[in-house]
């Protein structure tokens, strides 16, 4: 039928526009040097924005890491929203001296909300006037000691929305070893690339950085969906913003080790995805073509649910064979191309992941044997994301918090292995 083979001719195309895209920013990530920002003189003052739900076994570790950063500690406070608590999370960074809000809503639940609450308060006591900036992280960081410096200098740089090296703490099995391995590719085969391409990065959750004219701008925080770091994301791209990416500013971040809580909270991303994807597709493409925006290009490809897209087109498929429309034969041949073609992507999938950890080694915090383990099944990880997105397209996930033990796996490390090689 027309119809399918047209389908199958666009997704075909997507698809070959998505894996040489891949390769070409693996390519540059491989071989290009990381920008290193010049020396900036440490007289911003910031505050650092912190969203905890029951955390108390892991913000003290937050805190105390924000206090041992090299930066000037009198030019940084710490403003925490102890959102929908029911432990000792508000009473234990009060006891640290830091500045705590009590959030209790049950109707609006998320990070999001959370974040707009704090900083609407902050605005009230007047506070929020008094900074050149704001970081976010969430309460299961750490922080390596120059993270704040580092930052400082692509602040200084001309940057007013920035993203870090986005590290694990507790690389413990094939579970938070997938998350881990990805959002290291992330940083170093993606973000890095963009900025040695001047196109713009994108924000990954905790670990960024955005001006007061930024704040200003968006009237507080203003972004609610499931993943509302890419609607942050999306929405500066399309004001004009470049996010730039400090790759010597490094963030640990804690992963889930259980397959249910990992499967919960990427069904609640690609629920988010397909959000982004809706609400700023249009216009990302409309940028795209009218100004030539390479970085809008960039986001579609990212956000561009690939997978719900195969899905759709084979259930279409089956339901044109039972109608009579096309043969069984067909498309049980296209399922097999599909499957065929599913089968090499997790082999590259493996490929992506043995050069993660090759280029980025001596950040890692793994042994030889445990990385060779998780390069293996790193195929599996990403394999079940095509569940997980065709779920995505159906429920109503809703945001919930992921427990957090505190495991560090990254306090034997040495200095030298946080520096950009």
């Amino acid at each position: 039928m027309a119809l399918l083979t047209f389908l199958d001719w666009v997704l075909a195309i997507i698809s070959g526009i998505m894996i040489v895209y891949q390769i070409f920013y693996i390519a540059v990530g491989l071989f290009a040097k990381p920008l290193v920002f010049p020396d900036a003189p440490a007289d911003k003052r910031y505050a650092v924005l912190i969203s905890a739900r029951n955390e108390e076994k892991v913000i003290g570790n937050l805190v105390a890491s924000i206090r041992a950063n090299d930066y000037p500690q009198d030019l940084v406070d710490i403003w925490l929203v102890a959102d929908n608590c029911t432990d000792h999370t508000a009473q234990l960074v009060r006891s640290l001296g830091e500045h705590v809000h009590e959030r209790h809503d049950t109707n609006h639940v998320g990070k999001g909300y959370a974040l707009t609450y704090l900083l609407n308060q902050m605005t009230l006591q007047g506070a929020a006037q008094r900074y050149d900036a704001f970081f976010v992280f969430d309460a299961d960081n750490l922080l390596d000691e120059r993270y704040i410096s580092e930052m400082n200098k692509g602040f200084h740089a001309g940057f007013h929305i920035l993203t870090s090296y986005r590290n694990s703490k507790n690389i413990d099995n094939w579970v938070s070893a997938g998350a881990a391995l990805w959002f290291v590719r992330e940083s170093r085969f993606l973000n890095s690339t963009r900025m040695f391409l001047h196109s713009s990065c994108h924000v990954g959750g905790t670990g960024f950085l955005f001006s007061r004219e930024v704040m200003e701008r968006n009237d507080g925080w203003k972004f609610h969906l499931m993943t509302e770091d890419m609607e942050f994301t999306l929405d500066s791209i399309l004001h004009g913003e470049r996010i730039g990416y400090v790759g010597d500013a490094i963030l640990y971040d804690e992963q889930p080790v259980t397959f249910a809580q990992s499967w919960r909270q990427r069904v609640r991303w690609s629920k988010g995805f397909l959000q982004v994807f809706r609400y700023y597709g249009p216009d990302l493409v409309r940028r795209a073509f009218t100004e030539g925006d390479f970085s809008s290009i960039d986001m579609m490809l990212m956000i561009c649910p690939l997978t719900v897209f195969w899905a759709v087109r084979e259930l279409l498929g089956f339901l044109f064979a039972a109608c009579g429309f096309v043969t069984w034969q067909s498309q049980l041949d296209n399922l097999w191309a599909w499957v065929y073609g599913t089968g090499w992507s997790m082999l590259g999938m493996m490929a992506i992941a043995a050069l993660t950890v090759i280029a980025e080694r001596q950040r890692i915090g793994a042994t030889n044997r445990e990385l060779v383990a998780y390069v293996l099944s790193f195929p599996l990880y990403m394999l079940s994301y095509i569940p997980i997105a065709f779920v995505a397209l159906f429920s109503k996930p809703k945001w919930k918090p992921i427990t957090h033990n505190g495991q560090d796996r990254t306090a034997n490390r040495s200095p030298k292995s946080t520096k950009h090689q």
